[in-house]
Parts: C-alpha cells; sequence; structure tokens
C-alpha cells in the first residue's frame, strides 16, 4: 500500500506541530524544513485546522499550533481522513467493479482482512508515539532471516606440473 504525497506531508506537519509546542510553527518553516512546496502546507493545515487538530493564527507573529495532546490524535484517524480510496483491488467496490471473479473469488476477503490490520496498527499508534525517542533497533521475534544466495565456489584449475 503507498500513501499519496498529501498524507505524507499531513503526517509531517503534525509531527512537526507536535515537536514545537511551546511556540507556534509556520508554513514557511515547514516547508524550509522538510523541503515542500508552501501551496502544498497551505492545503494541508487549512484541512488539519477544520479537522480541528491544529489552531491557525494569521499575519505578522501568526503561525499555528496543535489543539489536541499529541496522544489524543491517532495515526489511523488521521490517514482515514487525508487519504481518499482504500479499494486495494477493484472489488472493493461493488459499483464500479467489472470481476468475472468475485463471485468465488476469495482475494478480497484477504485484503480486506489485511487493511483491517493495517488499520489496527495505525489505530494503535498516537501522534506522541511518532515523535518519541525511538526504541534501540530490536529484532522482531517473527522476522525471518532472508535466506542469502553465494555463489559456489569453483573448484582451483588444476595445472599440470612437468
Amino acid at each position: 500500500m503507498r500513501h499519496s504525497d498529501y498524507t505524507d506531508y499531513t503526517l509531517r506537519v503534525l509531527m512537526y506541530c507536535a515537536r514545537h509546542r511551546q511556540r507556534l510553527v509556520t508554513i514557511g518553516e515547514l516547508a524550509e524544513q522538510h523541503g515542500l512546496s508552501k501551496g502544498h502546507l497551505m492545503k494541508v493545515v487549512n484541512d488539519l485546522a477544520r479537522q480541528g487538530l491544529i489552531e491557525t493564527t494569521r499575519g505578522r507573529g501568526g503561525g499555528l499550533r496543535l489543539l489536541l495532546e499529541p496522544g489524543a490524535i491517532r495515526i489511523g484517524d488521521v490517514v482515514r481522513a487525508s487519504e481518499t480510496d482504500f479499494r486495494l483491488v477493484e472489488c472493493f467496490d461493488a459499483r464500479t467493479s467489472a470481476c468475472t471473479l468475485t463471485p468465488s473469488c476469495q482475494l478480497r476477503h484477504l485484503f480486506d482482512a489485511a487493511l483491517r490490520g493495517y488499520f489496527q496498527t495505525l489505530d494503535s499508534a498516537t501522534l506522541a508515539d511518532l515523535i518519541a525517542d525511538p526504541p534501540p533497533p530490536q529484532r522482531h521475534p517473527a522476522a525471518v532471516a532472508m535466506p542469502t544466495t553465494t555463489r559456489a565456489a569453483r573448484p582451483a584449475k588444476a595445472t599440470a606440473r612437468p
């Protein structure tokens, strides 16, 4: 699954504001910090303000700040609000699906379960989790080592000795 740039920018704005709660953050600062267009960021900021996640102040000395505590903002909710389409396969939308396999295909059920699991994971994380100091890297207990391929050693050429 790949999210839109809009969702990426939305999460960046929220994370930056959460890390700088003690002051107002400007669009120019966000644009410079993340190498993004001010125009794109203005759309994101307006949308976040409409959702009640941030407050904006116009004019000289203005900027934006979080309205809620970072721990109260679930990442799953942010992603749902910023993405427009979660149809992983054509048959997710019965109105437009032309798939002839739909009556007997189990693929939709598999992807639907995967999407529910995906959002369950996102819903378990908050903005506070994203700005916390990262824990030291640990290997996930269920992680499986990928096999490595090595070239078979070639036998050395036999040289005839006189």
